[in-house]
């Protein structure tokens, strides 16, 4: 909890130094906001935008991990995904996964019929899809299965992923709260600075 009990939230502008910036908690509608205000690409999940957004204020450059495409120059860079060729209907256990395929509306209509209704694209079959190009339908399957015992257990929240976070920890804090009051805590904690 911070120490600074009473200092209230600044108003969102190109006003601030990017540390103040970072001090605070700020919606993606926010930083995009002033993304767009200030001409800084908006482009990127939260955390990117918000380094690209602390630097422009700071007059510094955009730093290396918020770029779009660092190519291969850049030690441990990841060339960006780009999709190929999707698979269209029918699809079958022997079907191949090409590169590039996204968790699509035909993958989902074949695990459903292949696994059942509880199917759902978690995060062990999304990084399945994205990352066996080449291996088939059946075996996303059999990998499906066998994460199942992993999937049961508790999976860490991705910092962008704030407030679902938040919600999880005050809901095991206070078994049985009230959704209301989830919420009123959510708008008091993200009023108070970070640090």
């Amino acid at each position: 909890m911070s120490t600074n009990v009473g200092e209230e939230r600044p108003l969102l502008s190109a006003a601030l130094t990017g540390a103040q910036l970072l001090r605070w908690y700020w919606t993606l509608a926010e930083l995009t906001g002033l993304a767009r205000q200030m001409g800084v690409t908006a482009r990127g999940g939260k955390t990117a935008l918000t380094a690209r957004l602390a630097a422009a204020l700071d007059g510094l450059p955009e730093p290396a991990a918020a770029c779009a495409d660092p190519g291969p120059e850049v030690a441990g860079a990841v060339a960006p995904r780009r999709a190929g060729l999707q698979l269209a209907a029918p699809v079958d256990g022997a079907t191949v996964i090409p590169p590039g395929q996204r968790c699509s509306q035909v993958l989902r209509e074949y695990f459903v019929r292949e696994i059942g209704p509880g199917f759902r694209f978690d995060a062990f079959m999304r990084e399945y899809v994205a990352g066996h190009a080449g291996h088939t339908l059946g075996e996303a399957v059999g990998h499906w299965h066998a994460t199942r015992e992993r999937a049961a257990e508790p999976q860490e929240v991705g910092a962008q992923f704030e407030f679902n976070r938040f919600l999880r920890d005050w809901h095991a804090r206070h078994p049985g709260g009230a959704r209301t009051d989830a919420l009123a805590a959510w708008r008091a904690h993200r009023a108070r600075p970070r640090g």
